[in-house]
């Protein structure tokens, strides 16, 4: 493809008396972007497209055959992610034949968890294989990040299981210095070295996580199910998971299945997080070995002033309290700062994490 064809695809017909018309692959491609693309009001106020082709000219499943024969991999795991979450074209996961041809990803799993009370129990079956498929792959993920973060301190005594992470160094350097190679300047390693890791006692810990279920928080609704699976059963720890909007629903019967935990979810509504924090104060039975995660993008539905004073009296007691706008793999939040402040202001850690980074504060906590 020429450099011309590109900003013609980029720009749209308007470009076309300045680059060319398209012929071949390239006209295929464009007019699978103006197919998605020139639904957008802004884009052909200024001219930058025609607007859109109606879906009479090209169906769902006509356009993402064309997606996935025309362009690379990362092209239309980013189509698709727009088709879904930017112009809600939600045949993508209520159509049994689009989902028989699309690839489980992320963006899909979301969208199946916002639309699924539009599936019928058929397609809802073919949607239950997304979300298995991808929380599978968050769960490998996690699992090596919490394994990570709860692994015990270094020991000098030497180990038989040879693991990158219990590499030793210096050991290795001496034992194997008379293999060293002056002309190549190289040292040939003939027996590595490998240092065990210690386990130490650790006292009962508990980790409440709070999720807030209104659509905006989607993605940290599923990370937050795949990392109290993670953490449920490790030595020293008691996790709870619980999530709310107008309502408080204890999940932590489901925990160690979070693809059923996930279809239970009722994705949108209003949101009362001071009704949650409460609930989940009452869940605390020794504040000094207890964390809560209130997982909220903090647009406070009910009553703030309940909502600071509970906080208040959890930090006050010496519970951590961590008022978290987005657990996720972006941690890039878009939250009411103002009342993050207010919590902040009465002890509360405010801010954003990925899943391993709330493994490697929980694990540093029970240390």
């Amino acid at each position: 493809m020429t450099d011309l064809e590109r900003w013609r695809l980029i720009l749209g017909e308007p470009a076309s008396r300045c680059t060319g018309g398209l012929q071949g692959d390239a006209a295929r491609r464009d007019a699978a972007l103006e197919w998605l693309y020139g639904r957008d009001p802004g884009l052909a106020e200024r001219g930058v497209r025609k607007g859109g082709s109606e879906d009479s000219v090209l169906q769902t499943v006509d356009w993402l055959d064309e997606v996935h024969t025309l362009f690379p991999r990362e092209t239309i795991e980013r189509l698709e992610r727009d088709a879904v979450e930017r112009y809600e074209i939600t045949d993508i996961v209520t159509d049994p034949e689009v989902l028989q041809r699309i690839e489980p990803n992320p963006a899909l799993l979301r969208a199946v968890l916002r639309t699924k009370h539009l599936m019928n129990p058929a397609v809802l079956a073919m949607a239950r294989k997304i979300v298995e498929a991808v929380v599978k792959q968050l769960m490998e993920k996690l699992k090596t990040e919490v394994r990570t973060a709860f692994s015990g301190t270094r020991s000098r005594r030497p180990s038989i299981h040879k693991n990158s992470r219990n590499f030793d160094f210096r050991s290795t350097i001496r034992a194997n210095l008379q293999r060293y190679q002056p002309d190549e300047r190289r040292l040939a390693i003939e027996h590595p070295k490998f240092v065990s890791r210690t386990t130490r006692h650790l006292e009962q810990w508990q980790v409440v996580l709070l999720v807030d279920q209104s659509g905006s928080m989607t993605s940290s609704v599923i990370h937050s199910a795949v990392t109290a699976a993670c953490l449920w059963g490790l030595p020293g720890l008691r996790t709870h998971l619980v999530a709310f909007d107008t309502n408080v629903v204890d999940l932590t019967s489901d925990v160690t299945d979070p693809v059923e935990l996930l279809m239970k979810v009722q994705l949108g509504g209003g949101t009362d997080i001071a009704k949650a924090v409460a609930y989940g104060a009452e869940l605390v039975d020794s504040p000094r070995r207890s964390i809560v995660a209130i997982i909220s993008d903090f647009y406070e539905g009910g009553s703030e002033e309940r909502l600071v004073r509970t906080v208040k009296g959890l930090c006050e007691q010496g519970t951590h309290v961590l008022c978290l706008a987005a657990l996720d793999d972006e941690a890039n939040p878009d939250y009411d700062r103002a009342l993050g402040q207010r919590l902040a202001n009465v002890g509360a850690h405010v801010g954003a994490m990925t899943p391993g980074q709330l493994a490697e504060f929980v694990a540093e906590k029970l240390r």
